[in-house]
């Protein structure tokens, strides 16, 4: 599908099953048993979801594709609960074992489209979790030294 697409940054997004309203059908699980699929896609970055612990870990997805970018969710958009700043920043430092950091860009998990029955936080939520990622990037880069952001449109750590 994007074969002679040039001079573009082309990723693909792994959905967790937020559709649902029954937590129960969630998908579950690392990303392990997609990195073949994922290894032979002609894209540059992973958009994936990695705030719940039905994610599972990063270690399986990070040690086969450690090549390619990771649009790494940092942010839970359908919940009120406002993470702390530190706490998108722990995450994002464990996704460090396996990218460097002009690789990792932060983003909520899945966005903040709505569908479904499945709202996003209301828009104050929603601006403050947004709020929080900023920040978190700030001390990523003071941390571990400044990255190129994605045309200016990516929170790149």
């Amino acid at each position: 599908m994007v074969e002679g697409i040039h001079d573009v940054r082309i990723g693909v997004h792994v959905c967790r099953g937020n559709w649902s309203t029954k937590d129960d059908v969630h998908l579950s699980g690392d990303y392990k048993p997609l990195v073949p699929a994922l290894a032979r896609m002609n894209v540059q970055q992973f958009v994936l979801e990695h705030t719940t612990p039905r994610a599972g870990d990063l270690s399986s997805l990070g040690e086969a594709l450690s090549s390619r970018e990771i649009g790494l969710g940092s942010i839970i958009p359908r919940t009120a609960v406002l993470e702390s700043v530190e706490t998108i920043v722990s995450r994002v430092e464990r996704a460090l074992d396996y990218y460097r950091p002009e690789q990792i860009f932060l983003n909520p998990d899945c966005g903040f489209g709505t569908f479904s029955r499945r709202k996003i936080s209301d828009e104050p939520t929603a601006v403050a979790k947004m709020q929080r990622l900023v920040e978190a990037a700030e001390i990523l880069r003071e941390r571990h030294g400044d990255a190129p952001t994605a045309g200016g449109a990516a929170v790149c750590c």
